[in-house]
């Protein structure tokens, strides 16, 4: 994937450094739900998110790449889907350097978030509107590097 379908810039907060000087492995978990946050808002629009309608996450997986040290200009978060299920869905970003800082590449990551109804205390289907909404931004699984070696 050449491109990715959407990105996000996200600004770095003086809470998210450790004290190496670098964000703390654990902040990169909320520097991609604030990315998700954004994206969901841009992606079903504001008057209704998929948030709002009931998303749990399932399973995260990171693979850091650099140390990013703090700074006052923000990170760029690329994501896309990579596999949309009944119910389910796999959401990929990779964390970088916005083109105009550099090209350092921080960290790739996979989300897969579960349609959940709070109601009801269960997951639910995905319906038509949203399977559209989150193919429109589809792509390539995230090139981990466990992926390459087993191939």
């Amino acid at each position: 994937m050449s491109e990715p379908p959407y990105h996000v810039d996200v600004p770095l907060r003086w809470s998210d450094m450790d004290a190496y000087g670098h964000i703390n492995n654990v902040q990169f978990l909320r520097l991609l739900e604030d990315a998700r946050v954004v994206g969901f808002e841009a992606w079903f629009g504001p008057d209704r998110s998929l948030l709002d309608e009931g998303v749990v996450v399932s399973r995260h997986e990171i693979e850091y790449l650099a140390p990013l040290d703090f700074r006052h200009a923000p990170i760029r978060v690329d994501m896309w889907t990579t596999k949309i299920s009944g119910a389910s869905f796999d959401l990929a970003y990779e964390v970088r350097d916005p083109a105009e800082i550099g090209t350092t590449m921080y960290a790739r990551a996979e989300t897969t978030l579960v349609a959940y109804d709070f109601a009801g205390a269960s997951p639910r289907r995905l319906r038509p509107d949203e399977r559209a909404v989150l193919k429109s931004v589809s792509g390539d699984p995230v090139p981990f590097r466990w992926r390459q070696k087993a191939t």
